[in-house]
């Protein structure tokens, strides 16, 4: 079958379960559609040096730039000129950012991908499919820095949630600093763009935006609400933009790659009576092919795929009863990441890219794969299949995934479905699939409804389609405002059976209820407050067998910003935990059965973020199940210059149960230092303290990046334990030590 047919047939299963009861409510909305502007072709050759001075920029007007922060609608306070100009390779952007004291001037570093409020930066979004839900974001500063994000759901919550840094494509950037300001350049070619073509125009959206670091203020073009705090990085804010007669590009990329190290580890003999010393030798050799299929469609393959120069996950200590959740970091799995989504409550989802080559934290060899995404006529496809080798007692796996959304009733609402499935050994697999919706109920384009509704079955156990049993169901209502009323209530129930073995599901067979209500508010000039906002929220998990409450908070809040770019918040919470298993803090420290009520408060604050040296500060504390705790965390940084960075965290947590004199302190330790002679070269060191597990882990990378497509990786991993006569034989010093060497190059094949 091909994907076209696939495609109609998914289009009328859906519309069958989905769009039908919503068509007489969507007839009565009406939507306010700005006109696109059109862009101005350029016809004359252009330099990339930052200057933005050449006969081709003649002519093109600079957008209207507002501030946004901290005056709403004001002029800039200092002169600020972005032009738009393309051709039919490239898309080009100009800054030109003036300053009466160039000494204001703040470049805070080199880095890839930095995105920090204590740098100026020049940055646009483009929702390139303009469907108001994904885009991409590049951004420089005037250390000529490149970084570059995909944005999904919106970007709601940005640059926290919903923004993925992971993700590099091919563009370039220039900046020149002068007595005048800062200037810069970017040209980012069409074919780093997924578009769709529709009578020989394409319609995009885009938000330009300015940061000053020295005075916290934000310009913008289009000037978006105040009550959309992080509306910049909001695909469904942005201003439709026209280009016309852009040619179909659809390149060939080839990125051969060559692996070579050396790995020592410790493991026991058989007869666990001593660590003996294991020497291994990698030399590897991979492939990765990037292939525009159309205008709209990408396909990724990748043969022994690598992720040798991937930073080490964060340590964190587990003070609950489930499992913690890692974010994905791997490049492969980041283009329109947003195209596979398929979210629930509290981290929940029914794919999790981080289960294909990754078992309890070790790395599985993937022998390859291949991953189309992009749009085929209305609909947004992911499609996904790798294989990986066998890895201790798990079998050789294949991974699946195929999502399809689509557009209906209104420009911000989709319809969707997904399946996904593990298949090992002949008796030994797992499917799920789902259908999803997002509405957007009012005018305004606050209020929107999601619904999502999902099953598993596995290991030849027969499919029951109309039972809850293996089934989830998931009802989101909010109301996305950061001015006035704003509210969030969800509804979920998971099934006893419910196992997306391709996903994360952090509970099972419970029915959840979440919610916030808050009330925000924008004070005038005369505050020191940008913004504040107070609120109450919660949720509850029952327990599908006995409807009682498993677990549960619910407390109220106030979150503030200043003018100043400082945030804060604080939280009072109850929380209500029924323990029907014992758990374990550490080997000395558990928390037996029981129902137990308890109380805490949550603070945090984050001094002026435009400062270079400052230190963030997060405060947990009160009663805890039938004693008591106290976390404390402390997130220093220092840019000593473009050069150097300095990013450290220290987190402290102290529990005691007193009546049954057990008590616990755990220590995680971070420094992660990053050094740069300029944007092609850098070294980051990050260094890390564990003391739930006792160890030491250090991870250093040396990266030389020439241009996009061509890197050199140096990679030094090390562990270390500490205390180690805890276990019987006497642990090692160096639990493993590896040495890697990476290069790979990237061929543009033209097509």
């Amino acid at each position: 079958m091909s994907i076209h047919s696939a495609l109609f047939h998914a289009s009328r299963f859906i519309n069958a379960l989905v769009i039908l009861p919503f068509i007489s409510y969507s007839q009565d909305l009406k939507f306010n559609v700005k006109e696109p502007i059109s862009i101005d072709r350029i016809n004359a050759p252009l330099e990339i040096d930052g200057m933005s001075d050449e006969l081709a920029w003649k002519g093109i007007e600079p957008l209207p730039m507002k501030m946004r922060a901290p005056v709403f609608g004001g002029e800039p306070s200092e002169r600020t000129e972005i032009l738009l100009g393309y051709d039919d390779d490239y898309l080009y952007v100009a800054g030109r950012f003036y300053y009466r004291n160039i000494s204001e001037i703040q470049a805070a570093s080199f880095k890839r991908d930095f995105w920090h409020w204590s740098s100026d930066f020049l940055g646009i979004t483009l929702d390139t499919f303009n469907d108001n839900e994904n885009g991409v974001v590049f951004m420089t500063t005037p250390a000529g820095t490149r970084t570059e994000a995909n944005i999904l759901n919106d970007g709601i919550n940005a640059p926290y949630y919903n923004v993925n840094t992971s993700w590099n494509t091919f563009w370039d950037v220039a900046t020149l600093c002068n007595d005048d300001g800062w200037f810069s350049e970017m040209r980012i070619p069409f074919s780093s763009l997924r578009f769709e073509v529709k009578d020989g125009k394409v319609v995009m959206g885009l938000t330009a935006f300015r940061y000053i670091a020295q005075k916290s203020e934000e310009c913008t073009f289009p000037l978006i609400p105040q009550k959309y705090y992080f509306g910049n990085y909001m695909p469904s804010q942005t201003q439709e933009i026209l280009f016309a007669g852009i040619k179909s590009h659809n390149p060939l990329y080839i990125t051969p790659y060559v692996l070579a190290g050396l790995g020592k580890s410790k493991t026991l003999n058989d007869a666990e009576s001593a660590y003996i010393s294991t020497d291994e030798r990698v030399d590897e050799l991979g492939l990765d092919i990037n292939y525009g299929l159309t205008n709209n469609l990408s396909l990724n393959v990748t043969l022994n795929t690598d992720f040798a120069q991937v930073e080490a996950d964060d340590q964190m200590i587990n003070l609950t009863r489930y499992s913690l959740f890692f974010p994905e970091k791997r490049f492969f799995f980041q283009e329109r990441s947003g195209n596979f989504d398929f979210r629930f409550e509290d981290d929940n989802r029914l794919f999790h890219s981080r289960r294909i080559g990754i078992y309890e934290g070790e790395q599985v060899r993937i022998y390859g794969g291949a991953r189309v995404v992009g749009r085929v006529g209305p609909w947004d496809v992911g499609f996904l299949n790798m294989q990986t080798e066998q890895f201790e007692d798990i079998s050789s796996e294949n991974f699946c995934v195929l999502r399809l959304r689509k557009q209906i009733v209104n420009p911000y609402s989709y319809i969707g479905c997904i399946a996904t499935s593990r298949i090992g050994k002949s008796d030994a697999w797992n499917t799920a699939y789902g259908i999803d919706g997002i509405f957007r109920l009012s005018e305004d384009g606050d209020d929107y409804l999601t619904l999502k509704w999902a099953q598993s079955f596995e290991n030849n156990v027969k499919n029951k389609p109309v039972s809850l049993i293996p089934s989830k169901i998931y009802v989101y209502w909010d109301r996305r405002s950061e001015r006035g009323l704003g509210y969030h209530f969800s509804y979920s129930r998971s099934g006893n059976d419910f196992n997306p073995g391709l996903g994360y599901e952090r509970h099972t067979n419970y029915t959840c209820f979440g919610e916030r209500v808050q009330y925000g508010w924008f004070p005038g000039k005369e505050s020191r407050l940008q913004n504040h906002k107070v609120f109450i929220e919660g949720i509850t998990f029952i327990g599908n067998d006995d409807n009682n409450i498993e677990s549960s908070d619910i407390g109220p809040g106030w979150e503030f910003g200043t003018k100043a770019n400082s945030y804060g918040t604080i939280k009072i919470k109850q929380y209500r935990e029924c323990v029907k298993d014992s758990f374990s803090l550490s080997d000395h420290v558990d928390v037996p059965t029981g129902e137990y009520r308890f109380y805490g408060i949550e603070s945090e604050y984050y001094p002026y973020r435009g400062n270079p040296y400052r230190i963030g500060t997060m405060v947990e504390a009160g009663s805890f199940y039938d004693g008591r705790r106290i976390t404390i965390t402390l997130t220093p940084i220092a840019n000593i210059s473009a050069h150097l960075q300095l990013e450290g965290m220290y987190q402290i947590s102290r529990v005691e149960f007193t009546d049954r004199k057990q008590k616990f302190t755990g220590h995680i330790g971070r420094l992660r230092a990053l050094a740069f002679l300029n944007v092609k070269h850098s070294f980051i060191a990050l260094i890390q303290y564990n003391s739930a597990i006792n160890k030491f882990i250090t991870n250093m990378r040396y990266h030389y990046n020439p241009r996009e497509g061509n890197d050199f990786y140096i990679v030094y991993d090390e562990g270390i334990n500490t205390d180690r006569e805890r276990e019987i034989p006497v642990l090692p010093y160096i639990s493993n030590r590896t040495l890697m060497l990476k290069y790979n190059y990237t061929f543009n094949v033209g097509i």
